[in-house]
């Protein structure tokens, strides 16, 4: 069962307003949520102290919505509330819930506007897997920074440069071909016209990359490419300075992290599994290393954005980790 929030406001006190709003929040609300009848549960009403003349309730029975357990309550009086408000909980047998916001009550709700969730952190505490999943959740972009500079150290192997440096790298940036195409819902790194989304995650590039996003000239150009995307579209962004530097105004900063011992056996499964012969221990080392150059860098290192909450999710699964940051998310919302 699911909890389907919305609300909306009303011109006036009238039996009139009232009737016409109520029924065209409840009818927005089934229509994006494609509900049937025999789904909804209850209907839960409550409005501000300043409606009076009808009951939200009564409404809803009038305007067809007589197949539902129906339920209305008066709020108390609080400064600042917004005036003239109806708010609805409408409880439902379904997969997934779309919260409907109408008229002046569009404002309530920061995360059903254009919005940002900043995911940090080190290299296999979880982050761009979790970063997926609430994406998923929101309906809303999935943005893979890391992906982004793991291209662009791609094409500096490429090109043979060995040892980066910000005279051998920055020509690559001014003339770099890359796009981020989105196809089923999946996020594809194109690089001079090829799909490199496989070729990234290999273990010399996932190393190249640590050396190469130090770079002011890389990080520049990245961190352009993506907040121009951000600025379009409501996403979630992971990485390593994502709260503290990409986007300090993020509306949701998360900082997560993990041992390095449990970070190198994640990562060992995930290559092994691609049929990568990886020895665990040396990609612990690899793992630290990589920690040391992100977290020392001289130009935005990785580090916990000052308004960031924590999640060490070395003893959580995957679905704790979800649930904890979707909490903290409601807590604001």
């Amino acid at each position: 069962m699911k909890g389907i929030r919305g609300a909306t406001t009303v011109g006036a006190d009238t039996p009139e307003e009232i009737r016409k709003a109520v029924k065209e929040l409840l009818d927005e609300t089934v229509r994006k949520n494609n509900l049937k009848e025999e789904e909804i549960v209850c209907i839960l009403f409550s409005n501000t102290s300043d409606i009076r003349s009808l009951y939200p309730a009564k409404a809803a029975r009038e305007a067809g919505y007589s197949h539902t357990a129906l339920y209305s309550s008066l709020e108390p009086e609080m400064d600042g509330a917004l005036p003239l408000c109806i708010r609805v909980l409408l409880l439902a047998e379904c997969e997934r819930a779309e919260h409907v916001y109408l008229r002046g009550a569009k404002g309530l709700r920061k995360d059903l506007k254009k919005f940002a969730v900043a995911l940090d952190g080190p290299s296999g505490s979880g982050k761009s897997t979790i970063a997926k999943l609430l994406a998923k959740a929101h309906n809303i972009l999935y943005l893979d920074t890391g992906a982004m500079y793991r291209a662009c150290a791609l094409k500096a192997l490429r090109e043979g440069i060995g040892q980066v440096t910000e005279e051998k790298v920055k020509p690559l940036m001014d003339g770099l071909d890359l796009r981020i195409e989105y196809k089923g819902g999946t996020q594809h790194t194109v690089l001079d016209g090829e799909d490199v989304s496989e070729a990234i995650r290999r273990p010399e590039v996932s190393m190249a990359a640590s050396d190469i996003s130090a770079l002011r000239c890389v990080r520049e150009k990245m961190v352009e490419m993506q907040r121009r995307i951000a600025g379009e579209q409501s996403c979630v962004l992971d990485g390593r300075d994502i709260g503290s530097f990409v986007l300090p105004d993020a509306e949701f900063k998360f900082y997560v992290t993990a041992k390095s011992s449990v970070r190198a056996k994640r990562r060992y499964d995930e290559l092994r599994a691609k049929g990568f012969a990886v020895d665990l221990a040396a990609l612990q080392k690899e793992i630290e290393q990589r920690d040391k150059n992100d977290s020392t860098r001289e130009f935005s290192p990785l580090c916990k954005a000052a308004d960031a909450v924590e999640v060490d999710t070395s003893d959580m699964t995957i679905d704790e980790v979800l649930a904890f940051i979707e909490n903290k998310i409601q807590e604001r919302v």
